[in-house]
């Protein structure tokens, strides 16, 4: 293994460890709160769920299938479609929850008749549902040529030496990636357009608009939001270029190195969602401190009155 490899695997565990630690951390506090009633958290704990997965799955098997064992060819192809199917949940999850902030803004008073926690779960069944067969499709024979000697040995197992580059260029990134990126971009827009606009109205205008200080509440949970799309989008694109260069103009225009670092980049983005929940939305940062508080000062709380009874029982003897 040369230098290089061990540094990008180092890396790969810092941020697989991160995923587990991040995610699961606002899992528990989002499970463990009221909020989780809130349509908008079911999304969130959705887009966590398969962060973490991202983190304890998919990461560990992007390191193996970059030639580190020897497996089958389907076997081989397995594994590089559960990379891509785990890393497509969170962007389906993250265009569901593009969606509920646009039906927020879109119809106010009927969005809660309209969008409940039965729908929301709903549709994030239907996020894992639809990005099942795109991932898999490669399964179905849209993969690179089977070696002719693979039938009864194995192969080095490498994720682009199975799936093919067309299928990367066209399915995962103009289909699966791209055109959820625009379709988010453009819905975020309409929702800071229409929240503009009605906290330009003077108040009182029209009874038919919502109360200032909801559009207030709106405008900062999809600024926050509408922060970790443009992460997302930071993230993933770059290797996406680099397949449609590799594609399109040939394999020596991007270098194994540069592909490291594009893969770094699009796993990163399952790490820093939890940071950015902490520190741009109250509610979740104040489930967070709760559990501080209860799992951590708590204990502190109850070493300290230990301590002090202790104290206590010693002047009593003397």
């Amino acid at each position: 293994m040369s230098v290089g490899e061990m540094i990008y695997t180092l890396a790969e565990v810092l941020i697989a460890v991160s995923c587990c630690l991040g995610n699961s951390l606002v899992i528990l506090a989002l499970w463990t709160s009221k909020i989780i009633r809130l349509p908008t958290f079911c999304l969130i704990v959705s887009l966590s769920v398969a962060d973490f997965m991202v983190g304890c799955v998919a990461i560990p098997l992007a390191v193996v299938v970059d030639g580190r064992v020897r497996t089958s060819f389907h076997g081989c192809l397995f594994l590089s479609c559960v990379v891509i199917l785990l890393t497509l949940v969170s962007v389906l999850c993250l265009t569901a929850i593009a969606v509920d902030r646009y039906l927020r803004v879109y119809i106010p008073f009927r969005y809660k008749r309209t969008v409940t926690q039965k729908h929301s779960w709903l549709a994030v069944a239907a996020c894992w549902f639809v990005a099942i067969p795109l991932s898999f499709t490669p399964m179905l024979g849209w993969h690179e040529n089977e070696p002719s000697n693979s039938t009864n040995s194995t192969i080095v197992c490498r994720f682009t030496d199975v799936i093919p580059m067309s299928y990367l260029v066209y399915v995962s990134f103009f289909l699966c990636s791209l055109t959820p990126l625009l379709v988010m971009t453009v819905l975020y827009g309409f929702v800071f357009f229409t929240i503009r606009g009605n906290l330009r109205e003077k108040p009182g205008s029209s009874a038919q608009k919502p109360s200032l200080n909801y559009l207030k509440k709106e405008k900062q949970l999809a600024g926050s939001l509408s922060l970790v799309l443009a992460l997302f989008a930071l993230c993933w694109v770059p290797l996406h270029i680099m397949d449609c260069i590799v594609y399109f103009c040939g394999e020596n225009y991007v270098t194994k190195t540069a592909f490291h670092v594009g893969i770094l980049f699009l796993h990163a983005n399952s790490a820093v969602n939890p940071i950015v929940y902490a520190f741009k939305i109250k509610k979740i940062r104040t489930a967070y401190l709760r559990i501080w508080q209860q799992y951590v000062a708590c204990r502190e709380e109850t070493t300290d009155n230990d301590h002090s009874s202790n104290l206590n029982s010693v002047v009593k003897n003397q």
